[in-house]
């Protein structure tokens, strides 16, 4: 059997699936690409995942995954004792799995869209801007939303760290950072510090972000 083998980008979500596989203990190798500049790299990435995005998480049978959630869920199945979801019987679990649909359905798209807004409107200058404006405006509200619904814990659900935590540790990096992220959100804010005071966690946080 081989190792498991993440293809990552700097500064993008594959550090949250890097996290996970050190939360795992398991043996893997990251293969860091600058994801939008084209060469080899790039079409080897492309023939993995079309969309020509990070995470790309290779199983050690040679299966191929992508996207971040499922990503996570596979290995929280995997391997249950790194607790990155609450158990399939756990009363959390429903929960769990409500906040980190959200985090990718919801909140991650205002990125995919804001980051490069000329992608989907050209050289619409005034129309790109405001694209970048209002989709960071929602973002703001989508985090509203889950500051006013995280527990008053060190953790978003209940007594311990699950995944969600270890997103909102990466995203608060992410616009408009963390000076307005931690002004803003302070229960999400101290979750994504407690996340990144764990050391094995620490090291590829920084490395990232």
């Amino acid at each position: 059997m081989g190792h498991y083998q993440l293809i990552a980008s700097q500064g993008c979500g594959s550090a949250i699936v890097e996290m996970a596989l050190e939360l795992c203990g398991i043996s893997y190798r990251v293969e860091i690409l600058p994801y939008l500049e084209p060469g080899p790299g790039r079409d080897r990435l492309l023939a993995l995942n079309p969309t020509g995005q990070v995470p790309v998480l290779t199983l050690p049978d040679g299966a191929v995954m992508t996207e971040s959630a499922a990503i996570i869920l596979h290995l929280a199945d995997r391997f249950p004792d790194a607790a990155l979801a609450p158990p399939p019987e756990d009363p959390e679990r429903p929960l769990f799995l409500r906040w980190l649909l959200f985090l990718v359905a919801q909140i991650y798209p205002t990125f995919n869209y804001g980051d490069d807004p000329a992608r989907w409107l050209g050289d619409m200058a005034a129309a790109a801007d405001r694209l970048r404006a209002s989709t960071d405006e929602h973002r703001l509200s989508l985090w509203q939303v889950m500051e006013e619904a995280a527990a008053a814990t060190p953790w978003f659900i209940g007594e311990h760290m699950t995944a969600i935590d270890i997103y909102v540790a990466v995203m608060r990096h992410w616009r408009p950072g963390p000076a307005v992220f931690d002004a803003r959100f302070p229960k999400l804010a101290g979750a994504a510090l407690a996340v990144g005071r764990d050391p094995r966690l620490a090291a590829v946080l920084a490395r990232n972000m």
